[in-house]
């Protein structure tokens, strides 16, 4: 049985994140800093109350009679008890007889061209770390976008104008980029599953550090680039956030309706018609707070039972990361362009090449990933580099297009000019004779100057 090292990550993150959280806001109201301290106080509690409301849910203990277990979650304890609860499921399964187990099939990844299916016997204390490690799994992408992305924002903005930073600030953004990082690192993982969830995924280690090193690049740039221009231009970045957000929050919905599929009523049984629509709606308010901050490795699709489309649109990811990197191009420029005294001592051209070429560098770790360390690279119907080599031929193929149509073009442009210069002797050759002996005359005329 796989050991729970995930839950741990999990719940040492929540906890620090937590309590950096808590010391930093105990220091801003020292200071006299109340809006600090409030901000700081929202971006850590209430993400909280939703990881307690998440695991709730998954382990549907409010259809359960376990109050102690309520208590603890409202007390914000619960994903220190369910820690625990996992721990005594991993410690016990070696010695507590199984009564029955579940059997499960699995294919394997395709080796030479064909692909077995295995069965696996799953018995009730692997199962039952399984709904753990997926709870788990889905509060730190909540954590992660609803609360650290937002709070590593408001003290890196804090730390510039102040051009201070603390210790405590510093190890608060520390915690809470490491915390944003494992939760897209999670949402990838969550999506290759679900994706190719027939199949026996298995991610190596490699892979783990490459989408480290994508998320870490990917997400530090964008955080810097919001902060910049925050900096200097604080009413147009309350513009900037609607747009980004309610594209990506009404995109599902937009797809869904012109879909003309009915309402999904299959998400959980014990929900009513107005339960569903509001767990629908957070899904979708979770999914437009990943894509503010990095890619978010699926894309929701309401009218699926997985509310996730298993496709691999490479179309989709392209135009993200160009319209991304546009837009961080646009507001870098204009905290070029507006940037106040504080900024006198940077070197504004040589931050923003560092930033853009950040962004490039989580670019190419991404396709690093997808090129060799993806676990079901093997079921792409195209790899990244046959997708570039195709790209560079249709490039080159057009050139070579184009240029056939140019010189035609430059012949009937200069054919005028050409005519003019020809010497015409009105005396020997006749009109009519000019006009037929045009072609020929074009083609020829060198030899006509020299007569």
């Amino acid at each position: 049985m796989k050991f729970p090292g995930s839950v741990l990550a999990s719940v040492f993150l929540f906890v620090a994140e937590t309590m950096a959280a808590l010391y930093l806001s105990s220091t801003y109201r020292s200071g006299g800093d109340r809006m600090w301290q409030s901000l700081t106080l929202l971006f850590s509690l209430l993400p909280c109350a939703l990881v307690q409301l998440t695991l709730l849910f998954v382990h549907r203990d409010f259809s359960r009679d376990r109050p102690l277990v309520l208590l603890l979650h409202l007390l914000q304890l619960g994903p220190l008890f369910r820690c625990f609860e996992v721990l005594c499921i991993y410690c016990q399964s070696g010695h507590i007889e199984e009564p029955y187990v579940s059997i499960t099939k699995k294919r394997q990844m395709p080796k030479n061209g064909f692909s077995e299916e295995i069965e696996k016997e799953v018995g009730q204390a692997e199962g039952k770390l399984f709904t753990h490690r997926s709870a788990f799994s889905r509060a730190s992408v909540i954590q992660a976008f609803l609360g650290s992305a937002p709070q590593l924002t408001l003290q890196l903005y804090i730390s510039t104008l102040q051009q201070t930073v603390t210790v405590g600030r510093c190890v608060c953004m520390l915690l809470s980029l490491l915390s944003i990082v494992y939760g897209a690192l999670r949402c990838n993982i969550l999506a290759i599953k679900i994706k190719y969830d027939e199949y026996d995924v298995k991610v190596k280690p490699l892979a783990y550090v490459c989408i480290f090193l994508w998320r870490s690049f990917e997400i530090a740039t964008r955080v810097i680039v919001l902060v910049l221009f925050t900096s200097v231009l604080k009413a147009w970045v309350v513009l900037v956030i609607l747009v980004n957000f309610f594209s990506f929050f009404l995109h599902p919905w937009i797809l869904f309706w012109c879909s003309g599929s009915p309402f999904p009523e299959n998400i959980e049984k014990a929900l009513s018609r107005v339960g569903t629509t509001i767990v629908l709606c957070f899904l979708t308010f979770l999914y437009a707070g990943i894509n503010m901050f990095c890619w978010s490795a699926v894309q929701l699709k309401i009218n699926s039972p997985d509310l996730i489309s298993k496709s691999q649109n490479w179309y989709r990811l392209l135009v993200y990361y160009m319209l991304r990197f546009i837009e961080n191009a646009f507001l870098l420029l204009m905290w070029y362009i507006y940037k106040t005294d504080i900024y006198m001592y940077v070197c504004a051209p040589m931050l923003i090449l560092k930033l853009l070429i950040g962004y490039c560098i989580a670019i190419l770790f991404m396709l690093i990933f997808y090129q060799f360390f993806h676990p079901c690279k093997k079921l792409f119907s195209t790899s990244v580099s046959e997708s570039f080599r195709r790209w560079l031929k249709c490039i080159c193929c057009q050139r070579q297009r184009q240029k056939p149509s140019k010189s035609v073009r430059k012949i009937i442009v200069r054919s005028p000019r050409h005519r003019d210069e020809i010497p015409r002797h009105r005396d020997e050759i006749p009109s009519s004779s000019k006009v037929r002996s045009m072609p020929t005359q074009i083609l020829n005329a060198d030899e006509l100057c020299s007569a």
